[in-house]
Protein backbone atom coordinates (compact mmCIF):
# COMPACT_ATOMS: atom_id res chain seq x y z
CA UNK A 1 0.00 0.00 0.00
CA UNK A 2 1.43 3.38 -0.99
CA UNK A 3 1.14 6.65 0.92
CA UNK A 4 2.70 9.28 -1.33
CA UNK A 5 2.55 12.09 1.20
CA UNK A 6 4.88 10.43 3.68
CA UNK A 7 3.02 8.39 6.28
CA UNK A 8 6.04 7.92 8.53
CA UNK A 9 5.42 11.22 10.28
CA UNK A 10 1.70 10.72 10.82
CA UNK A 11 -0.11 9.68 13.95
CA UNK A 12 -0.13 5.95 13.25
CA UNK A 13 -3.14 5.21 15.45
CA UNK A 14 -5.23 7.81 13.65
CA UNK A 15 -4.11 6.36 10.34
CA UNK A 16 -5.16 2.91 11.57
CA UNK A 17 -8.56 4.24 12.68
CA UNK A 18 -9.19 5.91 9.33
CA UNK A 19 -8.08 2.85 7.38
CA UNK A 20 -10.30 0.56 9.45
CA UNK A 21 -13.30 2.88 8.94
CA UNK A 22 -12.71 2.91 5.18
CA UNK A 23 -12.44 -0.89 5.11
CA UNK A 24 -15.71 -1.25 7.01
CA UNK A 25 -17.49 1.10 4.61
CA UNK A 26 -16.06 -0.73 1.60
CA UNK A 27 -16.84 -4.21 2.98
CA UNK A 28 -19.81 -3.83 5.34
CA UNK A 29 -20.60 -7.55 5.58
CA UNK A 30 -17.04 -8.95 5.71
CA UNK A 31 -15.36 -10.31 8.83
CA UNK A 32 -12.44 -7.92 9.30
CA UNK A 33 -9.28 -8.59 11.26
CA UNK A 34 -6.28 -6.72 12.65
CA UNK A 35 -3.08 -8.79 12.88
CA UNK A 36 -0.63 -8.24 15.75
CA UNK A 37 2.83 -9.61 16.32
CA UNK A 38 3.53 -10.44 19.98
CA UNK A 39 7.15 -9.89 21.04
CA UNK A 40 8.25 -6.31 20.62
CA UNK A 41 4.76 -5.30 19.47
CA UNK A 42 2.35 -6.33 22.22
CA UNK A 43 4.94 -7.36 24.81
CA UNK A 44 7.87 -5.23 25.92
CA UNK A 45 10.61 -7.87 26.02
CA UNK A 46 12.93 -5.60 27.98
CA UNK A 47 11.09 -6.84 31.09
CA UNK A 48 11.77 -10.48 30.20
CA UNK A 49 15.44 -9.71 29.48
CA UNK A 50 15.80 -7.91 32.81
CA UNK A 51 14.06 -10.75 34.64
CA UNK A 52 16.46 -13.31 33.12
CA UNK A 53 19.59 -11.33 33.99
CA UNK A 54 18.43 -10.87 37.57
CA UNK A 55 17.73 -14.61 37.71
CA UNK A 56 21.40 -15.16 36.86
CA UNK A 57 22.44 -13.01 39.82
CA UNK A 58 20.10 -14.91 42.13
CA UNK A 59 21.34 -18.31 41.01
CA UNK A 60 25.04 -17.42 40.97
CA UNK A 61 25.09 -15.17 44.01
CA UNK A 62 26.56 -12.30 41.95
CA UNK A 63 25.69 -8.61 41.66
CA UNK A 64 26.44 -8.09 37.97
CA UNK A 65 22.99 -6.69 37.30
CA UNK A 66 22.32 -4.85 40.53
CA UNK A 67 19.95 -1.93 39.87
CA UNK A 68 19.12 -2.91 36.28
CA UNK A 69 15.74 -1.75 34.95
CA UNK A 70 14.02 -2.47 31.60
CA UNK A 71 15.06 0.92 30.25
CA UNK A 72 18.69 -0.23 30.44
CA UNK A 73 17.97 -2.82 27.72
CA UNK A 74 18.63 -1.06 24.41
CA UNK A 75 19.19 -3.94 22.00
CA UNK A 76 16.96 -6.83 20.78
CA UNK A 77 16.66 -9.84 23.05
CA UNK A 78 18.81 -11.99 20.74
CA UNK A 79 21.82 -9.69 20.98
CA UNK A 80 22.92 -10.64 24.47
CA UNK A 81 26.67 -10.19 23.86
CA UNK A 82 26.20 -6.57 22.83
CA UNK A 83 23.96 -5.95 25.83
CA UNK A 84 26.49 -7.44 28.25
CA UNK A 85 29.18 -5.22 26.78
CA UNK A 86 27.00 -2.13 27.17
CA UNK A 87 26.25 -3.08 30.76
CA UNK A 88 29.95 -3.42 31.55
CA UNK A 89 29.93 -7.12 32.43
CA UNK A 90 33.61 -8.30 32.71
CA UNK A 91 34.89 -10.19 29.66
CA UNK A 92 35.67 -13.35 31.62
CA UNK A 93 32.03 -13.69 32.80
CA UNK A 94 30.18 -12.89 29.58
CA UNK A 95 30.22 -16.38 28.08
CA UNK A 96 28.81 -17.91 31.24
CA UNK A 97 26.09 -15.25 31.49
CA UNK A 98 25.22 -15.60 27.79
CA UNK A 99 24.93 -19.40 28.08
CA UNK A 100 22.58 -19.06 31.07
CA UNK A 101 20.58 -16.32 29.33
CA UNK A 102 19.97 -18.34 26.16
CA UNK A 103 18.96 -21.39 28.18
CA UNK A 104 16.57 -19.55 30.48
CA UNK A 105 15.18 -16.62 28.46
CA UNK A 106 12.07 -18.48 27.33
CA UNK A 107 11.50 -20.48 30.52
CA UNK A 108 7.83 -20.83 31.26
CA UNK A 109 8.20 -19.33 34.72
CA UNK A 110 9.97 -16.29 33.30
CA UNK A 111 7.36 -15.75 30.60
CA UNK A 112 4.58 -15.87 33.18
CA UNK A 113 6.41 -13.59 35.62
CA UNK A 114 7.77 -11.01 33.17
CA UNK A 115 5.26 -10.66 30.34
CA UNK A 116 4.58 -6.91 30.28
CA UNK A 117 2.54 -5.16 27.57
CA UNK A 118 3.31 -1.75 26.15
CA UNK A 119 1.05 0.95 27.61
CA UNK A 120 -2.20 1.16 25.69
CA UNK A 121 -1.76 -1.82 23.38
CA UNK A 122 -4.26 -4.02 25.20
CA UNK A 123 -6.85 -1.25 25.05
CA UNK A 124 -6.20 -0.93 21.30
CA UNK A 125 -6.85 -4.65 20.95
CA UNK A 126 -9.93 -4.39 23.18
CA UNK A 127 -11.30 -1.58 21.00
CA UNK A 128 -11.15 -3.74 17.91
CA UNK A 129 -12.51 -6.78 19.70
CA UNK A 130 -15.67 -4.90 20.67
CA UNK A 131 -16.29 -3.71 17.10
CA UNK A 132 -18.94 -5.72 15.23
CA UNK A 133 -17.58 -8.23 12.74
CA UNK A 134 -13.96 -7.69 13.76
CA UNK A 135 -11.36 -10.13 15.07
CA UNK A 136 -7.81 -9.75 16.38
CA UNK A 137 -5.27 -12.24 15.00
CA UNK A 138 -1.90 -12.99 16.61
CA UNK A 139 0.96 -13.81 14.23
CA UNK A 140 4.16 -14.63 16.10
CA UNK A 141 7.61 -15.97 15.33
CA UNK A 142 7.50 -18.09 18.47
CA UNK A 143 7.71 -21.84 17.75
CA UNK A 144 4.59 -24.00 17.80
CA UNK A 145 5.93 -25.73 20.94
CA UNK A 146 5.21 -22.53 22.90
CA UNK A 147 1.50 -22.40 22.02
CA UNK A 148 0.09 -23.23 25.45
CA UNK A 149 2.31 -20.92 27.48
CA UNK A 150 1.86 -18.13 24.92
CA UNK A 151 -1.93 -18.28 25.15
CA UNK A 152 -1.95 -18.69 28.91
CA UNK A 153 0.41 -15.77 29.56
CA UNK A 154 -1.28 -13.44 27.08
CA UNK A 155 -4.74 -14.16 28.45
CA UNK A 156 -3.41 -13.59 31.97
CA UNK A 157 -2.09 -10.13 31.16
CA UNK A 158 -5.11 -9.40 28.97
CA UNK A 159 -7.48 -9.69 31.92
CA UNK A 160 -6.73 -6.16 33.10
CA UNK A 161 -8.16 -4.80 29.83
CA UNK A 162 -10.91 -7.44 29.45
CA UNK A 163 -9.01 -8.87 26.48
CA UNK A 164 -8.94 -12.56 25.61
CA UNK A 165 -7.22 -14.28 22.70
CA UNK A 166 -8.75 -17.11 20.69
CA UNK A 167 -6.63 -20.24 20.09
CA UNK A 168 -7.72 -20.54 16.46
CA UNK A 169 -6.50 -16.99 15.79
CA UNK A 170 -2.98 -17.58 17.10
CA UNK A 171 -0.53 -18.42 14.31
CA UNK A 172 2.91 -19.72 15.33
CA UNK A 173 6.07 -20.73 13.49
CA UNK A 174 6.24 -24.30 12.26
CA UNK A 175 9.50 -26.19 12.67
CA UNK A 176 11.99 -25.51 9.89
CA UNK A 177 10.46 -22.23 8.77
CA UNK A 178 12.06 -18.82 9.06
CA UNK A 179 10.10 -16.19 10.94
CA UNK A 180 9.35 -14.03 7.85
CA UNK A 181 8.20 -17.09 5.87
CA UNK A 182 6.02 -18.27 8.75
CA UNK A 183 4.41 -14.86 9.11
CA UNK A 184 3.64 -14.66 5.38
CA UNK A 185 2.14 -18.17 5.48
CA UNK A 186 0.01 -17.21 8.49
CA UNK A 187 -1.44 -14.29 6.58
CA UNK A 188 -2.46 -16.68 3.79
CA UNK A 189 -4.06 -18.95 6.41
CA UNK A 190 -5.99 -15.97 7.72
CA UNK A 191 -7.48 -15.40 4.26
CA UNK A 192 -8.47 -19.07 4.13
CA UNK A 193 -10.41 -18.65 7.37
CA UNK A 194 -12.58 -16.13 5.55
CA UNK A 195 -11.14 -13.06 7.30
CA UNK A 196 -10.30 -9.85 5.48
CA UNK A 197 -6.99 -8.50 6.77
CA UNK A 198 -7.26 -4.75 7.33
CA UNK A 199 -3.95 -4.03 9.04
CA UNK A 200 -0.80 -5.73 10.31
CA UNK A 201 1.32 -4.50 13.24
CA UNK A 202 4.87 -5.82 13.69
CA UNK A 203 8.15 -4.48 15.05
CA UNK A 204 10.44 -6.21 12.51
CA UNK A 205 10.74 -4.58 9.06
CA UNK A 206 11.71 -7.87 7.37
CA UNK A 207 8.51 -9.48 8.65
CA UNK A 208 6.42 -6.61 7.34
CA UNK A 209 8.15 -6.91 3.97
CA UNK A 210 7.42 -10.64 3.79
CA UNK A 211 3.77 -10.13 4.65
CA UNK A 212 3.43 -7.20 2.26
CA UNK A 213 4.38 -9.57 -0.56
CA UNK A 214 1.17 -11.52 0.14
CA UNK A 215 -1.06 -8.42 -0.09
CA UNK A 216 -2.97 -9.48 -3.17
CA UNK A 217 -5.35 -6.52 -3.32
CA UNK A 218 -2.88 -3.89 -2.09
CA UNK A 219 -5.33 -2.83 0.61
CA UNK A 220 -3.61 -3.86 3.86
CA UNK A 221 -2.18 -1.17 6.11
CA UNK A 222 1.24 -2.19 7.46
CA UNK A 223 2.28 -0.58 10.74
CA UNK A 224 5.79 -0.71 12.12
CA UNK A 225 5.96 -0.72 15.93
CA UNK A 226 9.13 1.32 16.29
CA UNK A 227 10.33 -0.26 19.52
CA UNK A 228 13.51 -2.39 19.47
CA UNK A 229 14.11 -4.41 16.30
CA UNK A 230 16.89 -6.30 14.52
CA UNK A 231 16.23 -6.19 10.78
CA UNK A 232 16.82 -3.25 8.49
CA UNK A 233 14.00 -1.11 7.17
CA UNK A 234 13.17 -2.10 3.59
CA UNK A 235 12.88 0.35 0.74
CA UNK A 236 9.79 -0.12 -1.40
CA UNK A 237 7.65 -1.33 1.52
CA UNK A 238 5.37 1.46 2.67
CA UNK A 239 4.59 1.40 6.37
CA UNK A 240 3.24 3.75 9.01
CA UNK A 241 5.53 3.99 12.02
CA UNK A 242 4.78 4.70 15.65
CA UNK A 243 6.17 3.95 19.06
CA UNK A 244 3.23 4.51 21.42
CA UNK A 245 -0.33 3.25 21.42
CA UNK A 246 -2.10 6.58 21.74
CA UNK A 247 -5.80 5.83 22.16
CA UNK A 248 -6.69 9.46 21.52
CA UNK A 249 -5.63 8.98 17.91
CA UNK A 250 -7.52 5.71 17.54
CA UNK A 251 -10.89 6.31 19.21
CA UNK A 252 -13.16 9.16 18.20
CA UNK A 253 -15.50 10.67 20.74
CA UNK A 254 -18.61 10.12 18.61
CA UNK A 255 -17.81 6.41 18.25
CA UNK A 256 -17.14 6.09 21.97
CA UNK A 257 -20.57 7.50 22.79
CA UNK A 258 -22.10 4.49 21.02
CA UNK A 259 -20.68 2.26 23.77
CA UNK A 260 -20.54 4.34 26.98
CA UNK A 261 -22.35 7.29 28.56
CA UNK A 262 -19.95 10.22 28.96
CA UNK A 263 -20.28 12.67 31.85
CA UNK A 264 -18.54 16.07 32.13
CA UNK A 265 -17.44 16.34 35.73
CA UNK A 266 -17.71 19.50 37.82
CA UNK A 267 -19.59 21.91 35.55
CA UNK A 268 -19.43 24.40 38.41
CA UNK A 269 -18.46 27.71 36.83
CA UNK A 270 -19.44 29.80 33.82
CA UNK A 271 -16.39 28.87 31.73
CA UNK A 272 -16.81 25.16 32.33
CA UNK A 273 -20.52 25.46 31.59
CA UNK A 274 -19.82 27.23 28.30
CA UNK A 275 -17.32 24.55 27.29
CA UNK A 276 -19.73 21.77 28.20
CA UNK A 277 -22.53 23.34 26.19
CA UNK A 278 -20.27 23.64 23.13
CA UNK A 279 -19.33 19.98 23.35
CA UNK A 280 -21.13 16.84 22.21
CA UNK A 281 -21.31 15.43 25.75
CA UNK A 282 -24.80 14.68 27.03
CA UNK A 283 -24.37 14.67 30.82
CA UNK A 284 -23.18 17.55 33.02
CA UNK A 285 -22.33 16.80 36.64
CA UNK A 286 -22.87 19.75 38.98
CA UNK A 287 -21.91 19.95 42.67
CA UNK A 288 -24.66 21.44 44.86
CA UNK A 289 -24.32 23.24 48.19
CA UNK A 290 -26.11 25.98 50.13
CA UNK A 291 -23.90 29.02 50.62
CA UNK A 292 -23.84 30.83 54.00
CA UNK A 293 -26.71 33.02 52.76
CA UNK A 294 -28.88 30.00 52.07
CA UNK A 295 -28.65 30.17 48.25
CA UNK A 296 -28.21 26.99 46.23
CA UNK A 297 -24.90 27.28 44.36
CA UNK A 298 -22.42 25.15 42.47
CA UNK A 299 -19.37 24.41 44.58
CA UNK A 300 -17.32 21.27 45.20
CA UNK A 301 -15.70 22.17 48.53
CA UNK A 302 -17.67 22.84 51.67
CA UNK A 303 -17.69 26.37 53.04
CA UNK A 304 -16.28 25.05 56.31
CA UNK A 305 -13.43 23.39 54.40
CA UNK A 306 -12.73 26.36 52.14
CA UNK A 307 -14.37 29.54 53.46
CA UNK A 308 -15.80 31.93 50.90
CA UNK A 309 -14.54 35.47 50.41
CA UNK A 310 -15.86 38.69 48.93
CA UNK A 311 -14.16 38.02 45.60
CA UNK A 312 -15.85 34.65 45.12
CA UNK A 313 -19.07 34.52 43.12
CA UNK A 314 -20.31 30.93 42.91
CA UNK A 315 -22.52 30.11 39.95
CA UNK A 316 -26.17 30.05 41.08
CA UNK A 317 -27.62 26.58 40.63
CA UNK A 318 -30.79 27.95 39.00
CA UNK A 319 -28.84 29.67 36.23
CA UNK A 320 -26.77 26.59 35.48
CA UNK A 321 -29.70 24.18 35.45
CA UNK A 322 -31.70 26.56 33.26
CA UNK A 323 -28.87 26.71 30.68
CA UNK A 324 -28.32 22.94 30.68
CA UNK A 325 -32.04 22.20 30.43
CA UNK A 326 -32.56 24.73 27.64
CA UNK A 327 -29.80 23.07 25.63
CA UNK A 328 -31.57 19.73 25.87
CA UNK A 329 -28.79 18.18 27.94
CA UNK A 330 -29.01 15.95 31.00
CA UNK A 331 -27.99 16.72 34.57
CA UNK A 332 -26.14 14.62 37.13
CA UNK A 333 -26.76 16.17 40.54
CA UNK A 334 -23.85 15.55 42.91
CA UNK A 335 -25.46 16.63 46.17
CA UNK A 336 -22.73 17.44 48.65
CA UNK A 337 -25.02 18.04 51.63
CA UNK A 338 -28.19 16.45 52.94
CA UNK A 339 -31.16 18.10 54.59
CA UNK A 340 -32.09 21.50 53.21
CA UNK A 341 -29.54 21.29 50.39
CA UNK A 342 -31.00 18.01 49.12
CA UNK A 343 -34.57 19.31 49.25
CA UNK A 344 -33.60 22.57 47.53
CA UNK A 345 -31.81 20.66 44.77
CA UNK A 346 -34.82 18.44 44.12
CA UNK A 347 -37.22 21.41 44.18
CA UNK A 348 -35.03 23.16 41.62
CA UNK A 349 -35.01 20.20 39.27
CA UNK A 350 -38.76 19.76 39.66
CA UNK A 351 -39.30 23.35 38.56
CA UNK A 352 -37.90 22.58 35.11
CA UNK A 353 -40.05 19.48 34.59
CA UNK A 354 -37.16 17.50 33.14
CA UNK A 355 -37.83 14.02 31.82
CA UNK A 356 -36.79 11.25 34.14
CA UNK A 357 -34.11 10.09 31.69
CA UNK A 358 -32.44 13.52 32.01
CA UNK A 359 -31.94 13.46 35.77
CA UNK A 360 -29.30 11.50 37.69
CA UNK A 361 -28.83 11.74 41.44
CA UNK A 362 -25.41 11.08 43.00
CA UNK A 363 -24.29 11.39 46.62
CA UNK A 364 -22.03 9.78 49.20
CA UNK A 365 -24.03 7.45 51.41
CA UNK A 366 -22.61 9.02 54.57
CA UNK A 367 -23.83 12.44 53.37
CA UNK A 368 -27.48 11.73 52.54
CA UNK A 369 -28.05 8.21 53.93
CA UNK A 370 -30.94 5.95 53.02
CA UNK A 371 -33.36 8.82 53.62
CA UNK A 372 -31.76 10.95 50.91
CA UNK A 373 -32.02 8.26 48.25
CA UNK A 374 -35.61 7.56 49.31
CA UNK A 375 -36.48 11.24 48.97
CA UNK A 376 -35.07 11.29 45.44
CA UNK A 377 -36.84 8.04 44.54
CA UNK A 378 -40.19 9.45 45.71
CA UNK A 379 -39.91 12.11 43.02
CA UNK A 380 -37.93 10.25 40.35
CA UNK A 381 -38.66 6.53 40.74
CA UNK A 382 -37.11 5.49 37.42
CA UNK A 383 -34.18 7.90 37.19
CA UNK A 384 -30.60 6.87 37.82
CA UNK A 385 -29.23 7.11 41.36
CA UNK A 386 -25.60 6.39 42.23
CA UNK A 387 -23.00 6.52 44.98
CA UNK A 388 -19.24 5.80 45.21
CA UNK A 389 -18.34 2.36 46.59
CA UNK A 390 -14.53 2.51 46.59
CA UNK A 391 -14.47 1.27 50.18
CA UNK A 392 -15.96 -2.02 48.94
CA UNK A 393 -13.37 -2.74 46.22
CA UNK A 394 -10.98 -4.80 48.43
CA UNK A 395 -13.90 -6.95 49.56
CA UNK A 396 -14.73 -8.06 46.01
CA UNK A 397 -11.54 -10.12 45.94
CA UNK A 398 -11.36 -11.04 49.65
CA UNK A 399 -14.96 -11.64 50.74
CA UNK A 400 -17.22 -11.03 47.75
CA UNK A 401 -20.29 -12.30 49.61
CA UNK A 402 -19.94 -9.45 52.14
CA UNK A 403 -19.57 -6.91 49.33
CA UNK A 404 -22.66 -8.31 47.62
CA UNK A 405 -24.66 -8.14 50.85
CA UNK A 406 -23.81 -4.45 51.22
CA UNK A 407 -24.73 -3.82 47.58
CA UNK A 408 -28.11 -5.44 48.18
CA UNK A 409 -28.70 -2.94 50.97
CA UNK A 410 -27.77 -0.05 48.65
CA UNK A 411 -30.16 -1.39 46.01
CA UNK A 412 -32.92 -1.52 48.62
CA UNK A 413 -32.30 2.18 49.23
CA UNK A 414 -32.85 2.93 45.54
CA UNK A 415 -29.24 3.03 44.30
CA UNK A 416 -29.15 1.82 40.67
CA UNK A 417 -25.54 2.50 39.68
CA UNK A 418 -22.26 2.43 41.60
CA UNK A 419 -19.22 4.63 41.02
CA UNK A 420 -15.62 3.41 41.11
CA UNK A 421 -12.45 5.46 41.19
CA UNK A 422 -10.13 4.59 38.28
CA UNK A 423 -7.46 2.17 39.42
CA UNK A 424 -5.65 -1.12 38.93
CA UNK A 425 -8.40 -3.46 40.15
CA UNK A 426 -11.09 -1.95 37.95
CA UNK A 427 -11.56 -4.83 35.52
CA UNK A 428 -12.28 -7.52 38.11
CA UNK A 429 -14.65 -5.24 39.99
CA UNK A 430 -16.61 -4.29 36.88
CA UNK A 431 -16.91 -7.93 35.82
CA UNK A 432 -18.16 -8.92 39.26
CA UNK A 433 -20.74 -6.14 39.23
CA UNK A 434 -21.87 -6.89 35.68
CA UNK A 435 -22.30 -10.57 36.54
CA UNK A 436 -24.81 -9.41 39.15
CA UNK A 437 -26.54 -6.96 36.76
CA UNK A 438 -25.08 -3.85 38.43
CA UNK A 439 -24.49 -0.70 36.42
CA UNK A 440 -21.10 0.98 36.89
CA UNK A 441 -19.63 4.45 36.56
CA UNK A 442 -15.87 5.10 36.52
CA UNK A 443 -14.61 8.47 37.73
CA UNK A 444 -11.35 10.31 38.55
CA UNK A 445 -9.53 9.40 35.34
CA UNK A 446 -6.46 11.68 35.07
CA UNK A 447 -5.94 12.07 31.31
CA UNK A 448 -7.29 11.12 27.88
CA UNK A 449 -5.31 7.87 27.65
CA UNK A 450 -6.65 6.69 31.02
CA UNK A 451 -10.14 7.89 30.13
CA UNK A 452 -10.15 5.78 26.98
CA UNK A 453 -8.61 2.79 28.77
CA UNK A 454 -11.48 3.06 31.23
CA UNK A 455 -14.12 3.49 28.53
CA UNK A 456 -13.15 0.41 26.51
CA UNK A 457 -13.74 -1.69 29.63
CA UNK A 458 -17.39 -0.84 28.83
CA UNK A 459 -18.72 0.39 32.16
CA UNK A 460 -22.14 1.99 31.91
CA UNK A 461 -20.63 5.47 32.13
CA UNK A 462 -17.36 7.37 32.60
CA UNK A 463 -17.13 10.71 34.40
CA UNK A 464 -14.15 12.97 33.67
CA UNK A 465 -12.99 16.59 33.76
CA UNK A 466 -12.62 16.57 29.96
CA UNK A 467 -9.35 18.43 30.09
CA UNK A 468 -8.42 16.74 26.81
CA UNK A 469 -6.58 19.16 24.49
CA UNK A 470 -6.24 16.32 21.96
CA UNK A 471 -10.03 16.55 21.50
CA UNK A 472 -10.13 20.36 21.84
CA UNK A 473 -11.69 20.08 25.29
CA UNK A 474 -10.26 22.19 28.11
CA UNK A 475 -12.35 21.32 31.15
CA UNK A 476 -11.39 23.15 34.31
CA UNK A 477 -12.36 20.48 36.82
CA UNK A 478 -14.83 20.88 39.64
CA UNK A 479 -12.98 23.66 41.45
CA UNK A 480 -11.89 21.32 44.23
CA UNK A 481 -9.21 23.04 46.28
CA UNK A 482 -5.83 22.59 44.62
CA UNK A 483 -7.25 20.90 41.51
CA UNK A 484 -8.37 23.71 39.19
CA UNK A 485 -6.79 22.85 35.86
CA UNK A 486 -4.80 25.36 33.87
CA UNK A 487 -5.08 25.66 30.10
CA UNK A 488 -3.69 29.06 29.19
CA UNK A 489 -1.73 27.69 26.22
CA UNK A 490 -4.72 26.91 24.01
CA UNK A 491 -8.02 28.69 23.44
CA UNK A 492 -11.09 26.69 24.56
CA UNK A 493 -13.64 26.24 21.82
CA UNK A 494 -17.03 27.84 22.20
CA UNK A 495 -15.90 30.30 24.87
Amino acid sequence: MVFPDGPQGRDWMRTLADHYANARRAHPSDELCIVFDIDGTILDLRHLVTHTLLAYDREQGTRLFHGIVPEDVTVPENQIEELLERLGVPDEQRDHVAEFYRRCLWDEAGIVAASAPYRGVLSVIRWFQIQPGTRVVLNTGRPESMRRITLDSLNAIGEVARVSFEPELLFMRAEGKTVPAAKAAALEDTYRQGLRVVAVVDNEPENLAAMAATDRDNDILFLHADTIFESQRRSGVEVVEGSSYDLGGLIREDLLREHVELVWHGVNDEENLAQFLSSGIRWAEIDLRLDPSGRLVLRHDGFDQRPWNRDEHPLPAHAAVKAIAAAGRSIKLDVKEGGDTLRAALDLIDSFALGRDRVWFNADIEVVGAEGFALFRDRYPTSNASCPIDFLVPLFSITPEEADAFLERLWSWGVSRVSLRWGDRMRRTIEHLEANDRETNIYAVPDLQSFLEAAVLLPTSVTADFNFPEWDYFGRGSGEQGRILQHDVAVPRGV
